[in-house]
């Protein structure tokens, strides 16, 4: 089971290799691919389209819920009684595995690290921190330390105490959490086809890495010509493709697939627009943020889609771009932690 399937028109097939894993129901799929006519005439360029993963369900949304249908999955299917994972304080990640706890009566346990520091009031107690209070996680607040230690910490007391935990990756970008944007990027292939509309890039925010690596199988299972490319949140290009390559080489493994010729090179990474750091916005990504708000009433972040946003209109106007192509935004969501950074909108 080792060979890909080398045509477009094999979709069905490249599907199918992920039916033998466990998967929880979660997503509203296929969520919506939209033309962003007013914005692609405000930029002078290709013609852009929103695939509107910030519209997946799971309390607000977003990218990660596609990663939860397998994670998920798995842990029911291990009967898992509680899940614990680790983020930022503003992590999109931890609200939404909380929310997919809530919906299969799992215990939540959050490990929220200071990884972004000097930020008021709002950081600490709005946005994504607040909707985790309402999930009813169970918060662990910690300063900026490295988290996989510390879920395995937290995982070995809760078996001593004879509950049956699981441990979610930061991101959920691991083998099983990959399988998620497999998934999705089959479902955007089959979207474009059905509209007729040849692609030649998919744009979106690369942060821990899954996404981006379920997104490039995806495209190597379906033989489709379809670039993707990944503006960084906070890692040098490097680091950020070695997460890549990491997450996808894993979730090839998992399936089965051992054809990965030259995939290394097909990890493009941009990071020239993440600013003052990770979960710290530059000028470009609020005014990508406005921009995409004024023009299409589209709510990006300030972490993630507007730092990607930031990157494609950059692109855009140096002409990477062109009139008469077409380009897809994939929306990761993460619109619920604009009030934690209402300072960075008050001028």
């Amino acid at each position: 089971m080792g060979e890909l399937p080398r045509q477009a028109d094999d979709r069905g097939v490249a599907a199918r290799w992920l039916a033998p894993h466990p998967r929880a129901a979660i997503v509203h799929a296929p969520t919506a691919l939209e033309r962003l006519d007013r914005l692609s005439h405000a930029l002078d360029g290709p013609t852009v389209w929103v695939k509107r993963d910030d519209c997946t369900g799971l309390a607000g949304g977003g990218n990660k819920a596609r990663k939860l249908e397998f994670l998920v999955g798995e842990a029911l299917a291990d009967a898992a009684d509680t899940v614990i994972t680790a983020g930022a304080v503003q992590s999109n990640h931890a609200r939404q595995v909380a929310a997919a706890a809530a919906r299969f009566g799992l215990r939540t346990i959050l490990l929220l690290t200071e990884t972004v520091t000097g930020r008021g009031d709002a950081y600490q107690n709005n946005g994504n921190l607040l909707l985790d209070r309402l999930l009813r996680a169970e918060i662990r607040r910690a300063g900026d330390v490295e988290s996989a230690p510390v879920l395995a910490r937290i995982a070995e007391e809760e078996r001593a105490q004879g509950r049956r935990p699981c441990v979610i990756p930061v991101g959920g970008s691991n083998a099983v959490g990959t399988l998620g944007y497999v998934a999705g990027g089959l479902e955007l292939l089959a979207q474009l086809g059905a509209l007729g509309v040849n692609a030649t890039t998919v744009v979106h925010a690369t942060g821990s890495g899954g996404t981006q690596a379920g997104l490039l199988l995806a495209t190597r299972m379906a033989g489709a010509a379809l670039d993707v490319l990944g503006i960084s949140v906070g890692a040098p290009v490097e680091r950020q493709r070695g997460r890549v390559l990491q997450a996808l080489r894993a979730a090839a493994a998992r399936i089965g697939i051992s054809d990965l010729h030259a995939v290394d090179a097909a990890v493009a990474v941009d990071d020239r627009f993440v600013g003052p750091g990770y979960g710290r916005p530059a000028a470009e990504t609020i005014a990508a943020i406005r921009i995409a708000a004024e023009t299409e009433g589209l709510l990006l972040d300030p972490v993630y889609s507007g730092k990607a946003m930031a990157g494609l209109i950059a692109l855009i106007r140096a002409g990477r771009f062109r009139r008469g192509q077409h380009v897809v935004f994939l929306h990761t969501g993460g619109a619920q932690a604009l009030g934690a950074y209402a300072d960075d909108f008050a001028s």
